[in-house]
């Protein structure tokens, strides 16, 4: 029987809104629909989105709420557990953050969703693989990532200007500029070679707004927020090594959907 550390710490649950962008889970079991009418009577403000029985611990219920955190619980919803179970069979190297893992899958955004004319389109080698960017100028991660993104080849990125306007109050201008630029991809790689904006005054239409709006019901909170071909959604600015892994990952994964 495999080894399962969960780590329980019910203070501080996150009740996050909901995430439209994401793909809706499967419709509840008679079971689970239980489950779920005694979560609401005992946590009527939690936004609980998915409720799913597991093989863990004698079958727990994972439960999803916000499509930001999942917690667990028992059939007569007694008790509730707040944390990761961790697969531990086998060697440190083999075990498995199982929480994490459904949180990647529950919080898949669909694709279909995602307009591209909202971005700009950066073409390396042969485009195959696709990287949907959403990006704050000012941001220190996002030339983070923009030093991965020159290690990978093979890859399409469409850059979405995601301008933090809490963090960084003139993001928007210099996005506006890059924007209205003649050529926007030239000039986004340009700025973060040079720190120089093109020669405009960034007032023409823009899709910034609506790129915000969509980032928040993504649940883009944070830049640079990274999705992959398979609606997989990566915060951060990963190295290089995981990028190329995520690419190829998702690739192979989305690629039944495409034929």
């Amino acid at each position: 029987m495999k080894r399962i550390f969960l780590g329980a710490a019910l203070c501080g649950l996150a009740f996050m809104v909901n995430v439209a962008g994401a793909q809706e889970p499967a419709k509840l079991s008679e079971e689970a629909a239980k489950v779920k009418a005694l979560l609401e009577q005992k946590m009527p403000h939690a936004p609980i989105t998915h409720i799913e029985k597991t093989p863990y611990l004698g079958g727990v219920y994972e439960v999803f709420l916000g499509k930001e955190q999942i917690i667990y619980t028992d059939a007569e919803v007694n008790y509730v557990l707040a944390g990761s179970i961790i697969d531990m069979a086998g060697t440190p190297a083999k075990m498995t953050n199982l929480t994490e893992d459904r949180l990647r899958d529950l919080k898949r955004i669909d694709i279909a969703q995602i307009p591209l004319d909202y971005a700009f389109k950066r073409v390396k080698g042969n485009g195959k693989r696709v990287l949907y960017l959403f990006s704050d100028i000012d941001c220190p991660f996002c030339e983070r990532i923009e030093e991965s993104i020159k290690g990978v080849d093979n890859v399409t990125v469409y850059t979405y200007l995601l301008p933090l306007d809490a963090l960084h109050p003139d993001a928007a201008r210099k996005s506006g500029t890059i924007w209205c630029a003649q050529d926007r991809a030239k000039a986004w790689d340009d700025y973060f070679k040079t720190k120089k904006l093109p020669d405009n005054g960034g007032d023409c239409e823009t899709p910034i707004k609506k790129i915000q709006a969509m980032a928040e019901n993504f649940g883009i909170r944070g830049t640079p927020g990274l999705i992959f071909a398979d609606g997989t959604l990566i915060p951060g600015a990963i190295p290089r090594e995981r990028l190329e892994a995520e690419l190829a990952r998702a690739d192979k994964a989305a690629a039944p959907e495409n034929k």
